[in-house]
């Protein structure tokens, strides 16, 4: 069941998002309102695409959030394995994504301290926040 609905999930992920798609959804609501006139803009002709696009989104939301768990688990999985394969890497990063917001905070305040301290140079957001003055 699970790699049945990986397999359709991830079929309908690609398909919505090819511009014959869009074509296709836009298409359909300029029909919709065209056929207003002929239904004297009713409250079911409304609720026609009310329903439509409420049912469409409310599944598209499972499908995307589906998509993205694993294109994250995947590059987790990927950038884990890079830090096998590193000599100095540090190792203790391995899983750090299962850590609170407030710990990974922690550890890229201190990364970042630490990194300024080596250098003797301010944090690479320092820098870019100096680009973006510039605008």
């Amino acid at each position: 069941m699970n790699k049945f609905f990986t397999r359709i999930a991830g079929r309908i992920a690609f398909l919505a998002g090819k511009p014959a798609t869009f074509i296709l959804a836009a298409a359909l609501v300029l029909l919709w309102a065209a056929t207003g006139p002929l239904f004297a803009f009713s409250e079911v002709w409304q609720l026609v695409i009310n329903t439509g696009t409420t049912i469409i989104t409310f599944l598209m939301v499972f499908l995307v959030q589906n998509t993205q768990n694993r294109d994250a688990c995947a590059m987790q999985a990927k950038l884990d394995e890079l830090l096998r394969a590193m000599v100095d890497a540090r190792v203790e990063f391995i899983g750090i994504e299962h850590l609170t917001d407030t710990e990974i905070e922690a550890i890229r305040s201190q990364l970042e301290k630490d990194q300024e301290e080596m250098t003797n140079r301010p944090p690479p957001h320092a820098s870019v926040g100096r680009l973006l003055a510039r605008r």
